[in-house]
């Protein structure tokens, strides 16, 4: 993918408008998918950033970004619609992010200082590792190894920024 894009704010660096195309592989099965959409990072609003946060977590904190991505996925020559939602929130230093589900559970922390980072997400017994690479100012990959007794997979998604 060639050198590494530093970001010094991964919020800043996120919003907006980007297209996405995934691929999934199935390593335990050889199948294979693909998802074809955007993905739009759009400020939260309050009632979306209190919903997304823990009960008892304080209000008041810094707005985050919400994650909206639609499309396409199409697994075994099957087409259907696919959405998610996520809550990407300041992190704990200064140009980081706390990824959280829409539900307000945590997802993963992401620091793109030096243009990659690595993240883990348990999931029941199965284990989610995330590669975050950035390249430039309009494209950034992510890499999700998922294993354990219930999947083995590979997701590569590669994002470019819509103009």
């Amino acid at each position: 993918m060639g050198e590494l894009w530093p970001v010094p704010d991964a919020l800043a660096y996120l919003a907006g408008g980007w297209r996405a195309e995934r691929s999934v592989r199935d390593l335990a099965s050889g199948d294979g998918g693909e998802f074809s959409g955007t993905t739009v990072f759009e400020p939260l609003t309050d009632g979306e950033l209190s919903q997304g946060l823990p009960q008892g977590a304080p209000r008041g904190l810094p707005q985050g970004l919400l994650h909206r991505e639609s499309g396409t996925f199409v697994w075994r020559g099957v087409p259907r619609p696919a959405e998610r939602t996520l809550h990407f929130l300041p992190g704990s230093s200064p140009g980081t992010v706390d990824v959280r589900f829409a539900d307000g559970r945590p997802f993963h922390d992401l620091d793109l200082s030096s243009g990659r980072h690595v993240a883990d997400h348990p999931c029941s017994a199965d284990l989610y590792r995330g590669e975050f690479t950035v390249r430039d100012a309009d494209h950034w990959r992510s890499v999700w190894r998922v294993r354990g007794p219930a999947k083995d997979l590979v997701l590569t998604t590669d994002y470019a920024r819509e103009r």
